[in-house]
């Protein structure tokens, strides 16, 4: 379970980062600030996990 967590949380990052990318490319302003708090978004989850990881041992 706490794999695919992880999986959700990279993907989130990646996707974020292309929305990101794209809407610095295109000049569109909204999309890349929603690519952006994608980014944090996958950036908290990630960090969720990591601790769960650390008190989980």
């Amino acid at each position: 379970m706490a794999g695919s967590k992880k999986a959700k949380a990279k993907t989130e990052q990646a996707r974020g980062k292309v929305k990101e990318a794209t809407g610095r490319a295109v000049g569109n302003e909204s999309l890349e600030a929603e690519g952006r708090m994608e980014a944090a978004r996958g950036d908290a989850r990630q960090a969720k996990e990591k601790a769960k990881d650390v008190f989980k041992h």
